[in-house]
């Protein structure tokens, strides 16, 4: 992803205002609470372990992860609300300079580990009962997928240690290949038609999860072969990223095989898929119908804040490094999590990412809590929204007369705002 500023970042400065500057002792306040997120690998491996001393007596223990990402997060973020809070410009320099965020991130990755071998020798051993090696499954696969944000935080920094180290924490979920697609790809064609991880209206998650699994593959080769041409490199050259992402997956899988047994394997490979999943989710979630519009040439506008869906429910952005503010992160790709702002004009989700998780599993409750929000949004102009091209009429002919009363509302808003001005 190119580093230098969009043109559209005056919009976002009159959208995003930071705090009134403040004296240069500012402080993060929320400094020592972005210690959830490394904490989340943590509290699984403390779980597995507790599960492992008293497998009977602890047996919830193996549910710990599904617990966790849709009951415990999504609860606590209805109680304790949101932060709408941004760092005052002035602050903004010595957050982005301060390794100590960083050395949060990468604090993960060794526990990450640690914990997904031990989910692997507890589910390869003979007398672990079947409910408890799904629940261990889930568990690994929930923290590994949590853990892809991880890598989503260090994948944009230019540093090679940094990139390294996101397909390290990929490596468990065999994701490895994100790192390339995320960066080059869907940073690229985001909220487009194009894009394989931007989701369409009418478009279930089961249905976008084929195409966004199997066009992000696609994508992030044909990316990778054209990066390797210009260097005079063929596809099957050692610099090949994806060559060298999938060879950590196989070299940690082979492992932890290794010394767990061939009983590991299906947990390994089922726990991937459920983590990969969780990603996919999560994409699925944050550009729901929202289109980039075209000028006349039939260029796509540059990504603006109302292309992302965002949340500022304080406990869940803690977990996931601020991810839900998710139109300055496309607007500043290498802006660290720490610094990203909100946006008063960006469309807001009803509830933080985790909240949202069960609803877009089930179409029929997705639908009715986000269709009419992507409706309101372009203020009822059907044309404006990223239609699933199989539905299209359906859905126009469904909602027009919502749209209508949308679209008169807005234009009398207008009206009366015009004529407060005058």
């Amino acid at each position: 992803m190119n580093a230098k500023t969009p043109d559209n970042l005056q919009s976002h400065k009159i959208s995003a205002p930071a705090e009134k500057d403040a004296p240069g002792n500012w402080k993060d306040p929320k400094r020592y609470m972005w210690l959830l997120g490394p904490a989340l690998p943590g509290i699984g491996l403390a779980a597995l372990t507790g599960y492992a001393l008293a497998p009977k007596k602890l047996k919830a223990l193996a549910w710990t992860g599904p617990a966790l990402v849709h009951g415990i997060i999504p609860a606590l973020d209805r109680a304790i609300g949101e932060d709408k809070s941004n760092p005052p410009e002035s602050a903004v320099k010595t957050l982005e300079q301060d390794k100590y965020y960083d050395r949060i991130v990468k604090a993960f990755i060794p526990t990450q580990y640690a914990m997904t071998f031990m989910g692997a020798w507890l589910a390869s051993r003979k007398n672990t009962p079947l409910d408890d090696k799904i629940g261990l499954t889930l568990t690994v696969g929930a923290i590994n997928g949590v853990g892809i944000n991880t890598a989503h935080e260090l994948g944009h920094k230019s540093n090679r240690l940094n990139k390294l180290l996101a397909m390290a924490a990929l490596a468990p979920t065999g994701y490895t290949h994100f790192v390339v697609e995320h960066n080059f790809g869907h940073h690229k064609r985001v909220a487009t038609p194009e894009d394989p991880a931007s989701s369409r209206m009418g478009e279930s998650f089961w249905k976008f999860l084929p195409r966004t699994v199997l066009g992000g593959i696609k994508s992030s080769i044909k990316i990778e072969k054209a990066r390797l041409a210009r260097k005079g490199k063929n596809f099957w050259s050692l610099d090949n990223e994806l060559l060298q992402g999938w060879a950590m997956s196989a070299g940690f899988f082979g492992a932890t095989t290794l010394v767990c047994g061939p009983r590991a394997v299906p947990f390994l490979a089922a726990q991937a898929v459920y983590g990969a999943s969780l990603l996919e989710s999560v994409n699925y979630i944050e550009h729901y119908g929202l289109l980039r519009q075209k000028d006349k040439n039939g260029k796509y506008e540059r990504t603006q804040p109302e292309h992302s869906w965002n949340s500022n429910h304080i406990v869940t952005n803690l977990f996931l490094y601020q991810l839900q503010r998710h139109s300055d992160h496309h607007a500043h790709p290498q802006r660290s999590y720490q610094a990203l702002r909100h946006f008063e004009k960006a469309p807001q989700l009803p509830g933080g990412y985790a909240s949202m998780l069960l609803p877009a599993y089930l179409p029929q409750w997705w639908y009715e809590t986000m269709d009419k929000r992507v409706i309101d949004h372009y203020e009822g102009d059907l044309s404006k929204i990223n239609w699933d091209p199989d539905r299209k009429e359906e859905l126009m002919a469904r909602y027009a007369d919502y749209a209508a009363e949308v679209a008169a509302e807005a234009k009398a808003r207008r009206e009366s705002a015009n004529s407060e001005a005058a």
